[in-house]
């Protein structure tokens, strides 16, 4: 049986940075980021790539059926045991449609959902603070872009907080400390649970 845990947090909370540190730590643990994922079929130069593109450049969520296919695609081609999924789900749709896959999936079990918190004013300042130091500024890296997507993780995030809090998986964690004791805290949480 495959350990799913899923990372949600705003623009700038880290939970990219943390996710990959664990899985080069362990040899038992894959990371995808939904954000990799697309940016990877956007270079690819794939139909569905383009489609992808138009979405992701306005700073708009990709439609939950590419996104779900992308998903489950990893899911199903991970390597090993333990899985970690950053950015999803970013709707009460995506949240939804997993749950749905879940349900009637009996080789994968969604063990917890990390929520990396933090303020506002400190994924501002870490997202345009990186747009800064960038020699190539990501088209998301922009202050219009930032709080569009920041509208768009706020607006749900209520409901999929109290969806995985009736189910006991939602789990908090303080995003606002350093690197190290994130994902030292991240990390032990996962291993209590794989």
């Amino acid at each position: 049986m495959k350990k799913l845990f899923l990372i949600i947090g705003a623009p700038g909370s880290g939970k990219t940075t943390d996710a990959q540190i664990i899985a080069e730590k362990h040899e038992s643990v894959t990371h995808y980021s939904t954000g990799d994922m697309f940016r990877a079929e956007i270079a690819s130069g794939s139909e569905r790539g383009k489609t992808i593109d138009s979405f992701v450049s306005k700073g708009s969520l990709v439609p939950i059926a590419i996104v779900i296919e992308t998903i489950v695609e990893a899911i199903k081609n991970a390597p090993t045991p333990v899985i970690i999924i950053d950015g999803y789900p970013r709707s009460t749709e995506q949240m939804i449609e997993l749950d749905k896959y879940l349900a009637n999936e009996t080789t994968v079990e969604l063990s917890s959902v990390i929520e990396v918190r933090v303020s506002l004013d400190v994924a501002k300042a870490r997202i345009l603070g990186r747009a800064a130091e960038a020699e190539v500024v990501r088209s998301d890296d922009k202050e219009d872009v930032f709080y569009d997507r920041m509208k768009i993780y706020t607006d749900p995030l209520a409901e999929i907080q109290d969806f995985y809090i009736a189910k006991n998986l939602l789990k908090v964690i303080d995003g606002e400390r350093t690197l190290e004791e994130v994902v030292a805290d991240m990390d032990a949480f996962i291993l209590s649970l794989a």
